[in-house]
């Protein structure tokens, strides 16, 4: 009879396919808690260090960039604004070579006036000199002449005669105060 029973019993257990037996479900369930107790103890804070570290790396790698990259903001502002002052400084300098330019041509032309008219004015006093040097030398020629062409109408020697050299140089003064062309009329 007790397999009658048994086989009853499993009869009347097994007639829903899906529910299994009473005592899987204590095992199976006894079994999911340790499980469940055992991933809670061991594993969960082991996999909470290991995500918290990653986060902590990425959010310390994200402040890290945050920082560098602020600090090339600074940077680059830093460089823009000693490029800026850099060109500002060659726009003064290219200013004040340029005046400086202007300032020794300035120099120059004012130099090379002054020695164009100190050679102008040396010129003329040479030129007056020699003038004077070749006036002179034409007025004793002219003087002997007279002289010499007075002795031959007069036919003395007048040579000696101090009236005669006055009478010679008046003469001449004479010619050259009397305007070019003359009104011999």
């Amino acid at each position: 009879m007790n397999t009658a029973l048994i086989i009853a019993g499993e009869t009347h257990e097994s007639q829903n396919p899906l529910l299994p037996a009473s005592y899987d479900i204590l095992w199976g369930g006894l079994s999911f808690v340790i499980l469940f107790w055992l991933f809670w103890k061991y594993v969960l804070p082991i996999f909470n260090k290991v995500a918290a570290e990653r986060t902590e790396k990425i959010e310390g790698g994200i402040e890290h960039a945050k920082r560098v990259q602020a600090e090339a903001e600074r940077s680059k502002q830093s460089y823009s604004d000693q490029l800026e002052e850099a060109s500002k400084e060659a726009a003064a300098i290219r200013t004040h070579a340029h005046s400086e330019g202007e300032q020794i041509v300035n120099e120059a032309r004012d130099q090379a006036t002054r020695t164009a008219a100190d050679i102008a004015a040396r010129a003329d006093a040479q030129i007056q000199a020699e003038r004077d040097s070749a006036v002179g030398s034409l007025q004793r020629d002219v003087s002997e002449l007279a002289l010499q062409l007075a002795s031959k109408i007069v036919g003395e020697s007048l040579t000696d005669d101090e009236r005669a050299r006055a009478t010679v140089d008046r003469f001449i003064a004479e010619l050259e105060s009397t305007p070019a062309g003359g009104s011999d009329g």
